[in-house]
């Protein structure tokens, strides 16, 4: 076999070969589905390739599949070529080729074509999100120069809102700015309506999507950004190596004879799935169950950010064991989970009911009873906690039990007997 390594740029790749242990450049070939497909079919069967990940790597990916034994796709932080003293083009296609014939590249996981659609939209939708909220804070800001003070409404942008601002006196062009900042709200407002029925549309014959959304608190949004960072949840074979993908889990340093420190989490992977993680945990640990149980306990200690922080980790847990188990969230509250599911219908165009009240109008007695019972499973765990606190077990492997450790040495301590 031979090592063919591309180092990818918009126009071009820089192209590096390893053969029987010999390195060698073999200059450039343009980025274009004609040349790929050209270089493709000069390439032997039993080639290996390797290229970094970049905004066209997929597709060129795709292109060379069909002509060699295997397409690695890389991440450039796992490389090391980024820390190089000298670094061209030339020299980071001829170390990624030495990498692969040494065997020692590991290629990312490669999402199918559904994946990627549900990414595009995800990511457009971001995209829009931070639009809207530059244009809202535009209006904001010209509120506070002109000693506006706080709206009546708590919501600025909704019909009380929009009519107390339409009465507010102002400049001129203070003015030209709230109207040009309205009507970009207004557009980016259909934009987002768009591309959530889009991925509204896809998350209904997505099994996964809806389990995940039977916890409380969990919406599409996080629901469909969790899987297309995820995928196959059977490439995790536990769930410290699920949060660890997704940056959950806590930094280590060690040296010497000293024990390991655990700091602030990684931040790997995937930014986007971790946010939706943690902003769906602040909703969630207001409905009565485990997850809030664990949150309350974890602030009592450390303080509200930590506190969350350690739900979306406890939360991403929860989910690798609902999708590996195939089962729906054992507290779910059913009433609530059929009004999300209806909800979910109606933004990917489904029609709505005419006449009767339909989930809008939960029954309050079943509501209430609902959040009884998950208020006695966060009772439960709770004790459970509890009682394995005072049983001398931690919570943490690892981690000392609460208290002084003279006072437990002397509580285990058996008094001598008197001589008398």
């Amino acid at each position: 076999m031979r090592a063919v390594a591309l180092d990818v740029h918009r126009d071009f790749c820089e192209v590096a070969i390893v053969a029987e242990g010999r390195l060698r450049s073999a200059g450039r070939i343009a980025t274009t589905p004609q040349a790929l497909e050209l270089f493709a079919q000069s390439l032997d069967p039993r080639d290996h390739v390797a290229l970094e990940v970049t905004g066209n790597a997929w597709a060129i990916a795709a292109i060379l599949e069909p002509h060699v034994a295997r397409v690695i796709v890389v991440s450039p932080s796992d490389t090391g070529i980024r820390q190089a003293r000298a670094k061209t083009d030339r020299l980071d296609a001829r170390a990624l080729a030495k990498l692969l014939w040494a065997g020692q590249l590991d290629g990312v996981w490669t999402p199918d074509e559904r994946i990627r659609a549900m990414r595009r939209r995800l990511a457009r939708r971001a995209q829009l999100v931070r639009a809207r909220s530059r244009a809202k804070n535009e209006i904001h800001a010209v509120l506070m120069r002109c000693l506006k003070g706080r709206p009546p409404a708590s919501d600025l942008f909704g019909v009380k809102g929009r009519a107390w601002l339409g009465e507010q006196r102002l400049a001129l062009t203070e003015r030209e700015t709230v109207d040009s900042a309205m009507r970009q709200v207004a557009f980016l407002d259909a934009e987002i309506a768009q591309v959530e029925r889009l991925i509204a549309a896809e998350a209904l014959s997505w099994p996964e999507v809806k389990r995940l959304m039977t916890v409380p608190g969990v919406n599409v949004i996080v629901a469909a950004t969790f899987m297309a960072a995820v995928g196959d949840i059977r490439r995790f074979g536990d769930r410290r190596k699920l949060t660890g993908y997704l940056g959950l889990d806590p930094r280590v340093r060690q040296s010497g004879v000293g024990p390991a420190t655990h700091g602030h989490i990684s931040k790997q992977g995937s930014s986007s799935a971790r946010h939706a993680l943690v902003e769906a945990c602040w909703s969630t640990v207001r409905q009565p169950g485990p997850i809030a149980g664990f949150y309350q306990r974890v602030r009592a200690r450390r303080g509200h950010s930590i506190a969350i922080v350690a739900s979306a980790r406890k939360l991403a847990c929860l989910f690798w064991c609902l999708l590996t188990r195939g089962e729906d969230y054992a507290f779910a509250q059913p009433s609530l989970t059929k009004k999300k599911m209806r909800r979910l219908e109606l933004t990917a165009g489904a029609p709505r009911w005419q006449g009767g009240r339909g989930v809008w109008a939960t029954n309050e007695t079943m509501r209430h009873a609902e959040r009884e019972l998950a208020l006695q499973a966060q009772r439960a765990y709770e004790r459970t906690v509890k009682d394995r606190q005072q049983a001398g077990a931690s919570a943490t492997p690892g981690r000392a039990s609460s208290g002084s450790s003279k006072e437990q040495v002397a509580r285990q301590t058996p008094r001598p007997k008197s001589a008398l």
